[in-house]
């Protein structure tokens, strides 16, 4: 039983910030896992955004890096994505995912390490 949420995408116009949310259900206490946020725009592929691991390491598309910010709050079984001076190129449907790791794995950055996603939330920012 293993259960991903996604919530808090929407509208947005660029320059503007969104907080997306992701609720997080499995069978073993949620700070077992490594989690992270994807994200696919049409026609492309599903692109790596941030990860987080089981003691809070981060890493991050480079190409976001300073505007985006990955946190966890395990007490919730929440992981969030702060999105601040959201540009049109951020439009896609975002993916939270998660993986059972060891206490020492780092945050993971590949789409094919993750074995529960969510159904995705959608962020269109307007210019």
């Amino acid at each position: 039983q293993v259960h991903l949420v996604e919530s808090g995408g929407g509208l947005a116009q660029t320059g503007e910030s969104l907080r997306l949310s992701c609720v997080v259900s499995h069978g073993r206490p949620s700070s077992y896992y490594n989690l992270a946020w994807f994200r696919q725009a049409p026609g492309k592929e599903r692109e790596f955004v941030a990860a987080i691991s089981r003691t809070g390491e981060t890493t991050y598309s480079e190409s976001l890096k300073g505007r985006f910010t990955i946190s966890r709050l395990n007490d919730l079984n929440t992981l969030y994505l702060q999105m601040t001076s959201l540009k049109a190129e951020d439009t896609a449907v975002y993916y939270c995912a998660s993986a059972y790791a060891s206490y020492s794995d780092p945050p993971m950055k590949y789409a094919r390490a993750y074995g529960d996603w969510g159904q995705g939330t959608q962020v269109t920012v307007s210019s």
